[in-house]
């Protein structure tokens, strides 16, 4: 046998060695030879056996108690995934941790099953019941997807979780905390509304959990983290979870945890390889055609298509409907009501498509999404990968799709350099091509107003283009001062 015939059968045996081949597999066609792009896929091939799927440790191998075990069989999981396998029993040794975890990966479950079980070890409080656990995350949905993984897992012990965040009445939480609760997930903003109006005792903390750090760090709410840090007690368990590890995440545990020890499940700022990540390369203007082309030649039943403002979400749903896709808008503008049934409306397959914006669908958790379309690229290139992260969750198959107009090449450049690679680009779009190709000229210098200007009397006429740019201060349009020569 040849080289390339031995590179071949050796693939096709790892293959079989190793049980399922993932999504990417079925992209490559064999011609009797393994070339470049093959070994680059037996590569991720590799990648993928080693990160997204379950590993061979069971739950019962945590030091689990058995309400626990129990709640989790009852949701189908029977092992572990890499990340709850590794923090779950240093947050059982009473370890601060730095974990960063690509989104979907079960990093909710990999705090809130040890927490549930640290304070089920402790002796039953009495009522009203103290706040010993405090979860911060970065928006409503996000609070909402945490609190019922508390609920779900914990549903056969005697720990009680609440939840607030704002776009709802304060009364109706402030009630339900005066009942007492073992465990408490907020948003930063709605938090301090409590604590302003003394309607939440945090005094007793002995869990803190910085959940989506880096989402919070974009949002600006470092000043709202700290001003409740300080109301905490010293002496606590810190726990931080960051889809993306950059160095401003960096930067905030060194002030947050004590000690910690970092779990990390995947490679810094890296997407899914599970997820097969493509660019549309296209006019403006032929995008909401193009995409709803896609929606309706391939038959999708569910996609989550993301745009960068409230208004664009509302037109482009408008325009879809127009185009007989049944689709909801998903913004900050929204009641929290309408926020859920949008939600629930497109969890249940009644509506296919879900336009929204970064900040609304953070923390969205959505089983077996297929498909999500970048119909506008983010200004943050970090949120390109929050964005794909709702697809391929769980080690599932997923599509990402980027819509990208000439003017939005820069952004992704910016994206490309972050992920160290380019995305695939579509050859046949279908409509005329257009370049994505980044112009790294310097900008000329913008013209002067200057032009048919009389000089003023006592000034000496100069040519035009000694005038270019140039003002009687001595500065020029931009308001720097001209360099002497």
């Amino acid at each position: 046998m040849n080289e390339k015939t031995d590179s071949k059968e050796l693939f096709l045996a790892m293959v079989s060695i190793l049980g399922q081949a993932p999504c990417m597999l079925k992209r490559v066609i064999f011609c009797g030879e393994v070339n470049k792009e093959a070994w680059t896929i037996i590569d991720l091939y590799i990648t993928i056996f080693s990160t997204q799927t379950y590993t061979q440790m069971s739950f019962d191998q945590l030091d689990l108690s058995s309400p626990l075990i129990q709640a989790i069989a009852e949701q189908g999981y029977d092992r572990p995934t890499p990340v709850q396998e590794q923090a779950i029993p240093l947050i059982l040794q009473g370890k601060d941790i730095l974990a960063g975890a690509q989104t979907g990966t079960g990093k909710t479950a990999g705090f809130a099953l040890p927490l549930l079980q640290l304070i089920y070890n402790q002796p039953l409080a009495n009522k009203p019941r103290p706040i010993r656990a405090l979860i911060l995350t970065p928006t409503r949905e996000l609070a909402m997807q945490v609190y019922e993984s508390f609920r779900t897992y914990g549903k056969h012990m005697p720990v009680f979780s609440e939840v607030v965040f704002g776009g709802v009445n304060i009364h109706t939480q402030i009630k339900k905390l005066q009942k007492g609760a073992d465990i408490l997930v907020a948003t930063p903003g709605r938090l301090l509304d409590l604590m302003y109006q003394k309607k939440v005792d945090l005094s007793q903390i002995q869990y803190f959990v910085l959940d989506e750090a880096d989402r919070m760090l974009d949002m600006g709410f470092i000043k709202d983290i700290r001003k409740v840090i300080a109301v905490l007690p010293d002496k606590r368990q810190n726990l931080l979870f960051s889809a993306t590890y950059t160095k401003e995440i960096k930067t905030l545990s060194s002030q947050v945890l004590n000690d910690p020890v970092e779990v990390a499940v995947a490679n810094e700022n890296v997407a899914a390889d599970n997820i097969f990540q493509s660019v549309y390369a296209i006019k403006k203007e032929y995008k909401r055609e193009l995409l709803s082309w896609l929606i309706g030649d391939g038959n999708w039943q569910q996609v989550l298509v993301f745009v960068r403002t409230k208004h664009g979400a509302d037109r482009l749903c408008k325009q879809l409907m127009k185009d007989g896709v049944r689709c909801s808008a998903l913004h900050g503008d929204k009641s929290q009501g309408a926020r859920n049934r949008a939600l629930e409306s497109f969890k249940a397959g009644k509506v296919t498509a879900l336009i929204a914006t970064d900040v609304a669908a953070r923390g969205l958790d959505i089983n077996q999404l297929p498909h999500v379309v970048n119909f506008d690229l983010p200004a943050v290139a970090e949120d390109y990968i929050h964005r794909i992260g709702r697809t391929g969750r769980a080690g599932a198959e997923g599509e990402a799709i980027s819509l990208v107009a000439t003017e939005e090449a820069h952004l992704l450049f910016a994206i490309e350099k972050l992920l160290n690679k380019q995305i695939p680009r579509i050859a046949d779009t279908g409509y005329e091509s257009v370049s994505l190709n980044v112009d790294k000229k310097t900008k000329s210098k913008p013209k002067s107003n200057n032009r048919n200007r009389r000089p003023k009397k006592g000034y000496k006429t100069r040519s035009r283009s000694n005038r270019e740019g140039s003002s009687h201060s001595g500065r020029n349009q931009t308001g720097e001062r001209k360099k002497r020569k």
